[in-house]
């Protein structure tokens, strides 16, 4: 089947306001790029592929991933894998290297290069492991393979490894368990045994290496969805991130208010409203096609793609699967489909060793588009960042350390969001001048195995429900009834899921009577809808492609959290809300103080990336479009590239290695001097637009008389707009 170029891509999404860009529009912003201390660049990937996953051992080998590279990369970089730096240990005396020059020819850009040492592969999709399966590919109760059967793909089955975090066995560190996401719908964590010899060698166990996907452990709490990046928690477990883009209920800055102030959902609604709709990712095309003019991006429709695989995954009867033609007709799921409620939360797999781990999802950190968690020394406070267009930035506070928790059920806290407050000072600035300035707001306080109750009221809802929306019996006319009940819930909602009435209801006693004094009924909404949530009371969700989060193993007050901003746009520089900067299409890099109560209160920024519109002398050795960081022991930070290339003279995205400036002083020598150059903020401001529909409709299509794929899943589109 082909795949999507969404899928074949990325992580994560580009948006209407930045396919709609215009590079006559975008002036060059002061200071960007700008970097205050150094980078230096340590790796590029193959082409086609983004730097993913990374993680330094004990014994200071680097591993990365090697995400959803072209296939027409000569082997073995044609596959995504996961792999190391052998030859190059970090953290012992003279770990130095000599920056690696940017890949100028073929050979360069068709594979993964290293400053020094080489890049070694321990695994990569389709590999056999245990119990006779291939490598990340989820199957069936049955023992199918899931992508045997017709429907939507969100990526190639085990074609983008992400998230590696490496649990040792050994006192040495020489010895460990490392578990791998796979970002696809159903989404899959692979456990695989690897080992180093004294040589520095490392070897992969591949015979007992598990999909802990096909464990009935997983299945049985919903699967996961979308394994994006993750965290080793202090308790030395590893944590998993369900970046569940398909949950706004409405689309970029609208909120649940606008919806009842206009009367309709129309122009407003999200994708979390069509999640149970026959061939839900073909929505978009649907509102087009009703509302003409009047149609809309619906945020999060691309990530509805995989879900019908997800419930086959999950044991649902398949439909229209049995005459050999495998059409993916309107034909409804029944029993066995999805709860929605079920992902988009942080998975922790305890007893990383046992057989299987026994995975656990925290529902009271909330539920979003997760790119990653960062557990605190106190091991009670957690910071999240979710991914894509209008978003918020999240803190979960146990009410003691997690581990003392025997049943996670337990888990006990209170979940905030962020809330920028200077944005007299932000407005209307370039973003390495301004501090963004922040406070808490309480959301909520609940325990984990209440919110999973909660979720458990929404098992049984299905696509026949769905139909139900419809006046017409869809037994006697199917697309009548999927037209009637497409409209009815785009203006009214889907009554199968929490209501817009409900939300609001709880804004108003949240506001009168404060977080702990809301009905019982209705305190579910901030843990099961946490973006509408958040933004009914007020919490900042502008920020555009929030990805990596890190701070250094044991960090203590007075150390730094690094927070990645792929992208600063949309939200974060229109003429709305709290944050209103000027636009770099690069992206930054910001950092905050841990304070005495492992409370950060000032994001500063210290990595600006270049504008879109900069040239090839500029973009080639500055930091573009930022995903994964990961914070080494001795302070420096690895900083990995879901790029979109703009201006630069080659196609692969980077690994560059941070390293704090002493005196803490802009680097004025790696700024680009654009004074006189102001921002017009009638230029910058642009429509705000979905982080996903350019992708969905660009390739979300399958072949199915061919199976083959795209070519155009083999091409890494030079503009945003197909970066995901």
């Amino acid at each position: 089947m082909a795949t999507s170029v969404a899928a074949s891509l990325g992580a994560s999404v580009a948006g209407r306001a930045t396919a709609d860009h215009n590079e006559d529009d975008d002036e060059n912003t002061p200071l960007a790029p700008a970097v205050k201390g150094k980078i230096e660049r340590f790796a590029t990937t193959a082409f086609g592929a983004e730097v993913t996953g990374p993680f330094v051992t004990p014994t200071g080998t680097l591993i990365f991933s090697l995400q959803h590279p072209s296939r027409e990369n000569p082997d073995p970089f044609n596959k995504g894998g996961v792999g190391y730096v052998k030859g190059h240990t970090f953290g012992e005396d003279g770990d130095s290297f000599d920056e690696l020059t940017i890949p100028t020819t073929n050979e360069e850009q068709g594979r993964v290069r290293v400053a020094n040492g080489d890049y070694e592969l321990l695994a990569s999709e389709d590999d056999n492991i245990g119990d006779n399966e291939d490598y990340g590919i989820p199957i069936t109760p049955e023992g199918l393979r899931v992508d045997e059967f017709a429907g939507t793909r969100y990526f190639d089955l085990g074609f983008t490894q992400d998230m590696n975090q490496f649990v040792a066995t050994n006192d040495a560190g020489t010895e460990g368990l490392l578990f791998t996401n796979i970002e696809t719908s159903p989404g899959n964590v692979v456990r695989m045994p690897i080992s180093q010899d004294e040589d520095g060698t490392w070897s992969s166990d591949l015979e007992n290496t598990i999909n802990l996907s096909n464990t009935e452990e997983l299945r049985s709490i919903g699967g996961t969805r979308i394994n994006c990046y993750g965290d080793l928690s202090p308790w030395n477990t590893a944590l998993s991130a369900e970046e569940e883009y398909a949950h706004p209920r409405v689309s970029n800055t609208a909120t649940v208010s606008d919806i009842v102030e206009d009367g309709t959902g129309v122009g407003h609604r999200g994708a979390a409203h069509f999640w149970n709709r026959p061939n839900p990712s073909e929505i978009q095309e649907a509102i087009d096609d009703y509302y003409g003019d009047a149609a809309w991006e619906v945020q999060g429709a691309f990530a509805l793609s995989g879900l019908e695989l997800h419930a086959y995954y999950l044991g649902a009867d398949p439909v229209d699967q049995d005459d050999g033609s495998l059409e993916n007709t309107l034909t409804p799921i029944g029993e066995g489909y999805p709860n929605p409620y079920r992902t988009g939360y942080i998975v922790d797999f305890r007893e990383p060793e046992a057989e299987p781990p026994q995975p656990v999802k925290y529902h009271v950190m909330g539920r979003a588009a997760w790119e990653a968690p960062n557990v605190q020394t106190d091991q009670q406070t957690v910071y999240l960042t979710s991914d894509g267009v209008n978003k918020g930035l999240y803190k979960f506070v146990a009410d003691r350390p997690v581990p003392d928790y025997e049943d996670p059920m337990d888990l006990e806290g209170t979940l905030y969001a962020a809330k920028v407050t200077n944005q007299d000072a932000a407005a209307h600035n370039p973003p390495a001048e301004v501090n963004l300035e922040l406070e808490w707001i309480v959301l909520g306080s609940a325990r984990n195995g209440e919110v999973e109750s909660w979720i458990a009221e929404y098992d049984d809802i299905d696509q026949e429900d769905y139909l139900e929306h419809a006046e017409t019996d869809w037994e006697e006319d199917l697309e009548t009834a999927l037209e009637e009940a497409d409209r009815e819930v785009a203006e009214n909602g889907n009554d199968d899921y929490i209501s817009d009435e409900e939300i609001l209801e709880w804004a108003d006693q949240w506001e009168s009577e404060g977080p702990d004094g809301v009905d019982e009924e209705l305190s579910r909404v901030p843990f099961l809808e946490t973006r509408a949530a958040a933004k009914e009371v007020g919490a900042t969700v502008e920020f555009r492609k929030s990805e990596g989060i890190d701070s250094t193993e044991g960090a203590e007050p007075g150390d730094y959290i690094y927070v990645g901003i792929s992208e600063v746009n949309d939200g974060m520089s229109d003429h709305e809300g709290d944050v209103r900067v000027d636009r770099v299409d690069g992206g930054l890099v910001y950092r905050a103080e841990i304070e005495e109560d492992y409370n950060i209160s000032t994001l500063e920024p210290v990595i600006v990336g270049p504008d879109g519109t900069d040239p090839a002398d500029v973009a080639d050795d500055a930091l573009l479009n930022i995903d994964n960081v990961w914070v080494m022991d001795d302070g420096r930070v690895l900083c990995c590239e879901d790029a979109a290339q703009f201006g630069r003279s080659y196609p692969n995205d980077c690994l560059y290695i941070y390293t704090p400036d002493e005196d803490d002083e802009l680097n004025e020598d790696d700024a680009q001097d654009h004074e006189g150059d102001e921002t017009d903020d009638e230029d910058t401001e642009e429509e705000t637009g979905d982080e996903d529909r350019s992708n969905d409709s660009a390739g979300n299509e399958e072949d199915e008389e061919t199976g083959e794929e795209s070519r155009a899943d083999d091409e890494k589109d030079d503009s945003i707009t197909n970066r995901i």
